[in-house]
């Protein structure tokens, strides 16, 4: 296949190219908006580093390192966030952003296809040294429940190792 060559404009990165859209169909990466493909940062930054896409800004190419920068600008917590991106991808999930639910990402099954399935997990990004308050570990729950997923709680240490730790509800 060959690479596909994305956009990056002002925090958004997007591609029209077909092999965006056969991608999208076979492994589900992006979102399909309009006549583009559109990727979380996440995304794109694992579509770079498998040397399956390349990002131009204003017809320049963006190296990876360039775009980690570019990227850190609107995303603080990027580095760590793709950490986990990165990890539950490479283990065969479907990894999609979960802004709407205040969360870092939505997890679906191996297999399952977003749109056609739910979501198993919703998960929250940390890292190690962050201490979590009782009332920030009941926020995450409820949202998780509210939102019929069970809590998936992603610590990255210092070296970038992922620790994951899945929080469910029980009735005694």
């Amino acid at each position: 296949m060959e690479k596909i060559s994305a956009q990056f404009v002002e925090g958004s990165i997007s591609s029209n190219f077909p092999e965006a859209f056969t991608l999208y169909k076979k492994s589900n990466f992006g979102e399909p908006i309009g006549e583009k493909i559109q990727y979380s940062l996440s995304e794109a930054i694992f579509l770079v580093e498998k040397d399956k896409m390349e990002i131009f800004q204003r017809n320049k190419k963006i190296s990876l390192k360039e775009l980690l920068k570019k990227i850190e600008r609107f995303d603080k917590r990027i580095n760590l966030k793709y950490s986990v991106y990165r990890d539950l991808r490479e283990r065969g999930y479907i990894v999609k952003t979960a802004l709407k639910f205040g969360a870092d990402f939505r997890v679906y099954d191996k297999g399952a296809r977003p749109g056609t399935k739910h979501a198993k997990w919703i998960v929250f990004v940390d890292h190690e040294a962050r201490k979590l308050t009782w009332h920030e570990f009941s926020a995450k729950n409820r949202v998780a429940h509210s939102t019929k997923k069970n809590l998936l709680l992603a610590i990255v240490d210092e070296e970038n190792d992922v620790s994951y730790y899945e929080v469910g509800w029980i009735r005694p």
